[in-house]
């Protein structure tokens, strides 16, 4: 076991789950919950975005799934009544077998068509939540219970979220645990017999094919495993706002989750996580530039991939000689 990746998840875990709280709890920002907490499910989105990258497709779709994930658990909070807590994986098992009718016949295409078609993902599930009663069209859904006391054989294991007189802490160590548990498996599907035969189809799909490897059945496994994320994601976004929209996820979000891995490297399990915790302080730090924002938000990033095209992880601090770990 790699002392120096023990020692550096330690101080990572308690960084996020100690050191954060009680920085802001002394600064009276009780802001930068709803922000942190943003940044924690966006980078659980991209972890799935980057999973497609590493079989060699290009996802610029993921805002759909995070949508559906949403409307998903909205429809089953209010509508029928079941425990934001188990709507949860429910949301990413739908996202899951949404992206398998999906992916069966797309992922067939070469990587350049896949991009092309999943561009269009996110405008057809907002139309869809558009046209579809059951989720109220444009109104969206409103007025959605904050999340309510989870317990087994009347133990609580998560207590009632609306009886807190400031839940926003609640909510940001949720998020940061359920973003350290996504990232846990992705490291472990990576460093796992079938994240070695992902990486094949990334190399040569036609050389792994005559080998032997079932490229179809590992494409759609990744692709799957890549929208459940998109799917808890997008759930988790709604306990917060209490409310979702046809207009919550939108293109640009999707283009976002993919930045968020080429900025933070596409070769590293952790780019996904600092790249959106990059992204999206810098667009708010370019705040005060007003109209000049846009520009300058989007010349940095050109000249960020050109000099570091594999991304901020590949610079010497932190750069390993196995980018996968």
């Amino acid at each position: 076991m790699n002392i120096k990746k023990v020692v550096g998840t330690l101080v990572f875990l308690v960084v996020v789950l100690a050191v954060i709280p009680w920085a802001i709890a002394k600064s009276g920002r009780w802001d930068f919950y709803y922000t942190l907490t943003s940044v924690a499910l966006l980078s659980i989105a991209s972890a799935g975005v980057w999973l497609t990258f590493y079989i060699g497709r290009i996802n610029i779709g993921q805002g759909a799934y995070a949508l559906a994930g949403g409307y998903v658990a909205a429809i089953l909070v209010t509508k029928v009544g079941i425990n934001f807590w188990l709507t949860i994986p429910l949301a990413g098992l739908f996202c899951a077998g949404l992206s398998v009718l999906i992916g069966l016949p797309i992922l067939r295409l070469r990587g350049v068509y896949f991009a092309m078609v999943t561009l269009v993902l996110t405008e057809v599930m907002r139309l869809a939540t558009l046209a579809l009663p059951i989720t109220n069209g444009a109104k969206g859904i409103t007025s959605i219970p904050l999340p309510q006391e989870l317990s087994i054989f009347g133990l609580t294991l998560i207590p009632d979220f609306g009886t807190m007189a400031n839940p926003k802490l609640a909510f940001y160590l949720t998020a940061v645990i359920l973003m350290i548990l996504c990232y846990f498996v992705l490291w472990r599907i990576v460093n796992s017999r079938l994240g070695h035969l992902c990486r094949s189809l990334q190399q040569n799909e036609e050389l792994s094919a005559s080998i032997g490897v079932n490229t179809a059945y590992l494409r759609v496994i990744a692709y799957s495993i890549s929208s459940f994320f998109g799917g808890i994601a997008g759930a988790m976004f709604v306990a917060i706002s209490q409310s979702i929209y046809p207009s919550s996820f939108q293109v640009t979000d999707s283009v976002n989750f993919m930045l968020n891995c080429f900025l933070g490297g596409l070769g590293y399990v952790f780019g996904p996580m600092l790249g959106t915790l990059v992204l999206y302080f810098g667009w708010d730090l370019l705040f005060t530039t007003g109209r000049y924002q846009l520009l300058i938000y989007s010349t940095l990033l050109i000249l960020l991939i050109l000099m570091l095209p594999n991304g901020i992880l590949s610079l010497g601090i932190f750069n390993r000689k196995n980018p996968r770990s």
